[in-house]
């Protein structure tokens, strides 16, 4: 799996620039949309949840509470981002490119990870408008950020083991796409994204915490907002479990490709 990657590295990059490209091909703003958009998801959300239904979180007081609820809001939409946009589109990668299924010397299994590393650049751009909050806010950034990388180790192992298992389901089964939209809004709200997971009752902090996207998010919010060091356990372990992930989304996407071009 590992060698297929690397040995189509620049296949791979150039794909995924054609695809960030074709999204914004046309507009006016272009990949300016990329900041854009998270920026005004920010600014709704934190409106919705600090002053219509007044939203605390923590102990600071109201205009600090806002700006540091603003900031565990957005590190949380990151995260998710990520995942419902590769949830969603991945069931079409390989339907949308028959071309590419009738050429026998064409890897197909890089696909679908040009949705993770779209996904991914889109993350990015967040991230830099996160980075520049803080400095304009605090005037510094925690120097624990530059561990976020080794936290979203097994986000991206789990989310390509299921973008691989997704392109081959969606061949076969076109519903697919749909389901995954519905998905991807269970898990907005599923997921510690408006709320820390200390606000939940005890009694279902445990079974929300055998999410994986909450560890990462918690985890994401430890490095990047409070300034601390990961849970080295914990990822550890998720890291083990995402590795499995991948390893059966790409034998299965292996073992199903064969039928791929009758079905197209």
């Amino acid at each position: 799996m590992l060698c297929g990657i690397w040995h189509n590295r620049q296949l791979l990059r150039a794909l995924i620039w054609r695809d960030i490209q074709g999204r914004y091909r046309g507009s006016v703003l272009g990949l300016a949309w990329s900041f854009v958009n998270p920026l005004i998801l920010l600014v709704l959300y934190t409106f919705v949840f600090t002053v219509v239904f007044k939203a605390r979180w923590g102990a600071a007081s109201v205009g600090e509470d806002r700006t540091h609820f603003a900031q565990m809001l957005f590190v949380g939409m990151v995260v998710h981002g990520i995942v419902a946009e590769v949830l969603q589109r991945a069931p079409a990668q390989i339907v949308s490119q028959p071309n590419y299924v009738k050429k026998v010397v064409f890897p197909l299994e890089i696909l679908p990870l040009v949705a993770v590393g779209s996904a991914l650049a889109h993350a990015l751009a967040g991230l830099i408008v996160l980075v520049l909050a803080f400095l304009t806010l605090r005037g510094h950034v925690p120097l624990t950020a530059a561990l976020l990388p080794i936290v979203w180790v097994p986000l991206l192992l789990m989310v390509s083991g299921a973008a691989w298992l997704l392109a081959s389901i969606g061949v076969f089964v076109r519903d697919t796409g749909q389901l995954m939209v519905m998905v991807s809004t269970v898990l907005l709200f599923a997921s510690p994204i408006f709320y820390p997971l200390s606000a939940l009752p005890v009694a279902l902090q445990p079974y929300l915490a055998l999410n994986p996207l909450a560890w990462v998010i918690e985890q994401s919010r430890a490095v990047l907002v409070v300034g601390v060091l990961p849970d080295w356990q914990g990822l550890a372990i998720w890291t083990a479990l995402s590795a499995c992930i991948a390893a059966a989304g790409f034998a299965w996407f292996q073992k199903t490709r064969q039928g791929f071009a009758d079905v197209l």
